[in-house]
């Protein structure tokens, strides 16, 4: 009776590691001094600091690590790797760089330009693109239902391909509403009336003129800029009426040295003098 041999294991067998051991023709005293002068060359004008120690990477491979004296590099240090070739007597340098340590002082974490964007940054000349699936934009066509505005429709017919979202547009109300020209600040709180009942009071288009508008008035702040409802200020049309010169009181005569008389009865009493 024949009886196949078991199958072959074709796992690839699991490989040992091993430490490597310090190579001694690029661990001594030679090998260092190589190693500090290509860190020097590196590093110049600044000097390199003490040997700090060296770590075997492989076979005839070496890592010397030098204090690093650069005062904006605090905490970081000189790694210098050599190496002999085999059978050959011979240390070259194979690299140097500079590394953190544990304590190093680190560059903050870097952040998109898109980020880093804040409120005015924009300046004369600047461009500032706006990305292709940017969430307060939509396609104008899309933006015809009834929590949007339906001028859409005809804002595409001048070319305009992108409108405001509704998230677009919930993020500028939010901004303009908790802003200077909302009614939480303090020019707002102790104005006579609210913007909505003032002459200068112009409402935006569509959904946001239910709650903003801009202010026409040349003698504010707010002069042609975005401001709530609820806003205010003193120069309110309605704040202050300037009285006619017919609504004058009459002047306050002391009567006590003069006799008030009628106008005509001097007349009458200066005719009879010159007569």
């Amino acid at each position: 009776m024949y009886v196949s041999p078991l199958p072959r294991s074709t796992a690839a067998p699991a490989r040992r590691t091993r430490t490597p051991a310090v190579d001694s023709a690029c661990a001594d005293a030679d090998a260092v001094r190589l190693a500090r002068e290509a860190a020097e060359d590196t590093a110049r004008p600044g000097p390199v600091g003490e040997h700090l120690g060296l770590r075997a990477d492989a076979d005839r491979v070496v890592t010397h690590h030098f204090a690093c004296l650069d005062p904006a590099y605090k905490g970081w240090h000189w790694a210098v790797t050599v190496a002999r070739a085999s059978r050959a007597k011979s240390v070259t340098v194979s690299e140097c760089v500079l590394l953190p340590g544990d304590d190093s002082l680190m560059a903050p974490q870097w952040v998109p330009w898109m980020d880093r964007l804040r409120p005015g940054d924009l300046g004369p000349g600047d461009l500032l693109p706006t990305a292709a699936d940017d969430a307060r934009l939509a396609p104008g066509f899309t933006q015809v239902d009834d929590s949007t505005d339906r001028q859409a429709l005809w804002e595409l017919g001048l070319g305009r391909a992108r409108v405001l979202s509704a998230e677009g547009r919930d993020e500028a109300a939010a901004r303009w509403y908790e802003g200077t020209a909302g009614p939480h600040t303090p020019i707002a709180t102790s104005a006579p009336a609210p913007c909505s009942t003032c002459g200068f009071f112009v409402p935006l288009a569509g959904s946001l003129r239910q709650l903003f508008g801009v202010c026409s008035n040349e003698y504010v702040p707010d002069d042609g800029k975005v401001v709530s409802v609820d806003h205010g200020c003193g120069a309110h049309s309605e704040a202050v009426v300037v009285p006619s010169a017919a609504d004058h009181a009459p002047p306050i005569v002391d009567e006590l040295g003069y006799d008030i008389m009628p106008a005509g009865v001097m007349a009458d009493e200066e005719a009879l003098g010159h007569s």
